[in-house]
Order: structure tokens, then C-alpha cells, then sequence
């Protein structure tokens, strides 16, 4: 919590960036150095892994928890299965962290399953299983996998109706509300036709009772991600990657929510931090404390940020949007670990240590 404003981090992974996790070789690489490359770039001491081998390593479920909720402000995280087996042996973050997230962790997470859509009805069979076990708050896709031995960077779209809909129409009957797609940011030097957000229309329109998110919202196509906002009443955008640019990259931040505000205000954007990706706390504290948009900017957007609009945006819209009652969260964990740790101060960045309390070791 920050100044009594419950905070909702509204994707997180505990990443398995570790080179023995590399499926697709070379391309499995450039994914892991891009990640690496945007949290050096993004982040400033003492918030920044120096060493790549401190972050390039299969990161724990319990250090994502201390980062959250004992480092940071975040009162409740999303959890998302990462469904890129044809890239990493596990995933990247795997169903088994997910599972142990959800049954660890039930009043600190909510998790989204996550299937390939190419695989087609091994997809489907894969999100029965998944929603049977999780219980899930969304389902979390890729618009691309690498296929075959020669890891062919295949993409798809969100408005397909032989690989799209199927899935759509099956997460639906199995009481899925809420799919989320990666877009905006390719995952490593492969073509950008399939990170677009020209496809999200279509699926929107085809499926009006489901809602969908932009994940990386406002980090490349903005105007065409904001026209998305503005003309679809089930469609959101999640500032995972986009919300990091205010530690170092202030300007092209305000620059991409003005963009997103101008299109349809503030009730549609939800706050991500992407979490091990980069450390929560910088980013929150300085869009609480320390952050409004240039009157240039203010002119775009047709407002300034009040507190009421970050409140918005770093919970109230998620809380709205998944179906979170923000008092009865606050009630489920005020005297949990997490808020015992935290009542004595904010811990130190990438301190979390190993021990065995009450049978778990966080």
C-alpha cells in the first residue's frame, strides 16, 4: 500500500532466464538478453542486477513475493503461466511456479493460465487442465511461437477464426473473462507483423461478453492501441514494461500516457510491473510521489493526473476489471507475513534470503 492506496501489480513472473532453460538456441538468447538489456537500461542503482548472471537464472517464486510485497508497495500481484515452450524448455515461467503460487500465496495472487494457440486442440485440452487446477483469472497468450527444427518465428492473429476463436470460445464456457496478449514488443530480432494491434478489433467484436488486454500497452503503436480503447468497451491496456520508462525514461513514459488518456481516459489502463523484469518499487514510487504529465502533454491528454486517476491505475481499474474486492483483500492480508515484514520498513532491494518459517521458505 502507498499513502493508504491499495496497489494491484497487475502482471508478474518469476522468470526461468537460466541458459539451461534455452530451447530455441540463438532465439531463446535474444529474448533473455533483450530482457536483460530493457531491466539495465530501465533500472538505476541499487534496483539494477549488474552482474548477468545474478539475473539470467531461474528465479524463484519466493524472491518475487519479498520483491512485491516486503521490497515494494504492491498489495496484490498477478501471476501469468508463460506458454513459450517452443522457446524454453519450462516456458520461461511455468505452470508448476504458477501452481505453487496459487496454492502458497492465495490471498497475495491471482494467476492467468497460458496455452499456445498453435497447437491447436492440444491448446484446448492444455487450458481445461489449467483452469481445472488454477483457477484462473485470465488466460495470458503470445501472438507467436518458433516452429519446427529450424525454430520458424510463426506468428498468428487475436481475430482468426480457424486459430483465435476456438480458443476463445472455449475459455469462455470454462468461465475465463479476461485474455490477455503480449503486444508491442517483439520477443527478441524477429519481424513485428504479429506484435501489432491491429487484430485486437476484430476479436473484441467477435466476442463482446469477454475482455481482452494489451499487454505493453503505449510502447510502439499507441494511437492505434488508444483508437482500440476508445471504440471497444472490452478492451484494456496493461502498462507492463511501458509503466518502467518513468525511472529513466520520463519523457517517452508521459508521452505514451497522454497518448493512451487522450484516446479514453483514464479507466482502462491498469498498472503491471512485469516484476522480476524489473524491481516494482522505483516505478511506483515515482509515479505516485514524484511524476505528472508536462503541460505540453496535459494538452494532449485533456487532463493532469490526480490522485484519484493513479489510484485508478495502480489498482481501483484491475480491481474492477477482475472482479477484486479491494476492502476484503485488504482484510485477507493485513496481518499475513508479507504485512508484518513490511510494518517494520521497507526491506533493501534483491534481499530476500532463504529460511524455513512455519514449513515455507519466504
Amino acid at each position: 500500500m502507498i499513502d493508504g492506496t491499495f496497489v494491484i501489480d497487475a502482471v508478474t513472473h518469476a522468470y526461468n532466464l537460466h541458459p539451461s532453460n534455452y530451447r530455441a538456441g540463438r532465439y531463446a538468447e535474444s529474448l533473455a538478453q533483450l530482457i536483460y538489456g530493457l531491466h539495465t537500461g530501465l533500472s538505476e542503482d541499487p534496483y539494477r542486477v549488474n552482474e548477468p548472471h545474478r539475473f539470467l537464472k531461474n528465479w524463484s517464486i519466493q524472491e518475487l513475493a519479498h520483491m512485491l510485497f516486503v521490497e515494494g508497495d504492491v498489495d496484490l500481484a498477478v501471476h501469468h503461466v508463460l506458454p513459450l515452450q517452443t522457446l524454453y524448455h519450462d516456458g520461461l515461467c511455468s505452470y508448476e511456479k504458477t501452481r505453487q503460487i496459487r496454492k502458497r500465496y492465495p490471498d497475495r495472487f491471482l494467476v492467468y493460465a497460458g496455452v499456445d494457440p498453435l497447437r491447436g486442440t492440444a491448446a484446448l485440452e492444455d487450458l481445461e487442465q489449467q483452469v481445472e487446477a488454477l483457477q484462473p483469472s485470465g488466460l495470458k497468450l503470445y501472438p507467436a511461437a518458433w516452429l519446427g527444427e529450424s525454430f520458424r518465428h510463426t506468428g498468428w492473429r487475436m481475430d482468426d477464426a480457424r486459430i483465435a476463436f476456438p480458443l476463445f470460445e472455449r475459455a469462455r464456457k470454462l468461465g475465463i473473462k479476461n485474455i490477455a496478449v503480449h503486444k508491442g514488443l517483439p520477443m527478441g530480432a524477429v519481424p513485428i507483423e504479429a506484435y501489432k494491434v491491429d487484430d485486437i478489433g476484430g476479436a473484441a467484436d467477435a466476442f463482446p461478453e469477454l475482455n481482452f488486454e494489451i499487454v505493453h500497452g503505449g510502447m510502439a503503436f499507441l494511437d492505434e492501441t488508444g483508437m482500440q480503447l476508445s471504440l471497444f468497451p472490452n478492451v484494456y491496456v496493461n502498462l507492463e514494461v511501458t509503466g518502467a520508462l518513468i525511472v529513466k525514461r520520463e519523457r517517452w513514459f508521459a508521452e505514451a500516457l497522454a497518448g493512451l488518456l487522450k484516446w479514453a481516459g483514464p479507466a482502462k489502463i491498469m498498472w503491471g510491473s512485469g516484476t522480476v523484469f524489473c524491481h516494482p518499487h522505483p516505478a511506483i514510487h515515482k509515479f505516485w510521489h514524484d511524476f505528472q504529465l508536462p503541460e505540453d502533454l496535459v494538452q494532449v491528454a485533456g487532463m493532469q493526473l490526480t490522485p484519484d486517476i493513479k489510484r485508478m491505475i495502480l489498482g481501483e481499474n484491475y480491481a474492477r476489471y477482475a472482479g477484486v474486492d479491494i476492502e476484503a483483500a485488504k482484510a485477507r492480508i493485513a496481518q499475513d507475513r508479507f504485512s508484518k515484514q513490511r510494518a517494520k520498513g521497507r526491506a533493501p532491494p534483491y534481499s530476500y534470503e532463504e529460511k524455513k518459517e512455519d514449513g515455507h521458505d519466504d
